[in-house]
């Protein structure tokens, strides 16, 4: 039984994957028909990219994970993002207080002017040590907070980790249900939480592997990142009781390629 359930849903991913392909091919002819080639293909690839592509690959993704504890952050477009690769328990003064006592910054929040001088800054390779992340989702949300470390003055490096908000109590009882993950509270910032993050590392400019949009390049061992992350603020004393646990299932899909052992790193905070 499992295997007829396994070859239909591959079935039904190939069907997906082939009506994208279609799609794409259907929007070039119409389009160069009545522009030049070269506009024709820069249509085709904005179309691709950011429409279809995506919601063929969300689609996928969706009969391949359907009832998977989740492992990772989802992207705007509903594609697999960063891998979830620590955890830090305090409250939110507890969590900057931490990472500014390693030189760590937070991220300047994402709007129109922060993203315009991000994309100044990246083209012309000028330091921008507090630009803004992209947004992630966890729990329902974007990232609650960020935090970054710039890697020389290039904007295009960085170490950095988004993170998000839960319920302490909830984390100890179900951090392996769906019960936990498809969980949408979030503690007031005076509370103590379990700060769920995800760390990477920013090297450069790339494109995602499933639908070809322009992104930072992120280096594929989120395995080193999160031990770089824990091993800061270990050295600067803001942590204790550091361990590995192993929650969830595998990370397997991403919308970049990532190493990824399936552990997270679990600390609690040094209380001020």
């Amino acid at each position: 039984m499992k295997a007829v359930a396994r070859l239909l849903q591959r079935l039904a991913v190939l069907g997906v994957g082939v009506l994208g392909i279609w799609l794409i091919v259907y929007v070039f002819e119409l389009t160069d028909k009545r522009v030049p080639t070269l506009l024709a293909l820069g249509i085709t690839y904005g179309i691709a990219a950011y429409v279809i592509l995506p919601r063929v690959v969300r689609m996928g993704l969706k009969i391949l994970q359907r009832k998977h504890v989740p492992h990772f952050t989802v992207t705007g477009d509903g594609l697999l993002g960063d891998p979830v690769n620590l955890a830090l328990v305090g409250t939110l003064d507890q969590l900057r207080a931490a990472f500014s006592a390693t030189g760590w910054v937070e991220a300047d929040p994402l709007n129109i002017n922060t993203s315009w001088r991000m994309a100044q800054a990246f083209v012309l390779n000028r330091p921008y040590p507090t630009a803004p992340f992209s947004t992630l989702y966890l729990f329902g949300r974007g990232q609650d907070i960020g935090f970054q470390k710039a890697i020389g003055d290039s904007p295009r490096k960085r170490h950095h980790v988004r993170f998000w908000a839960q319920d302490v109590t909830n984390a100890e009882a179900n951090a392996n249900t769906l019960d936990f993950w498809l969980n949408t509270d979030r503690p007031e910032d005076s509370e103590l939480a379990l700060w769920v993050g995800a760390g990477t590392r920013d090297t450069g400019f790339s494109l995602t592997r499933l639908t070809f949009q322009i992104t930072h390049a992120t280096d594929a061992d989120t395995n080193a990142e999160r031990d770089f992350i824990i091993g800061e603020l270990t050295r600067s004393g803001t942590i204790r009781h550091a361990m590995l646990v192993k929650p969830g299932d595998r990370l397997e899909r991403a919308a970049s390629h990532y190493i990824c052992d399936g552990e997270i790193a679990v600390a609690e905070i040094v209380k001020s």
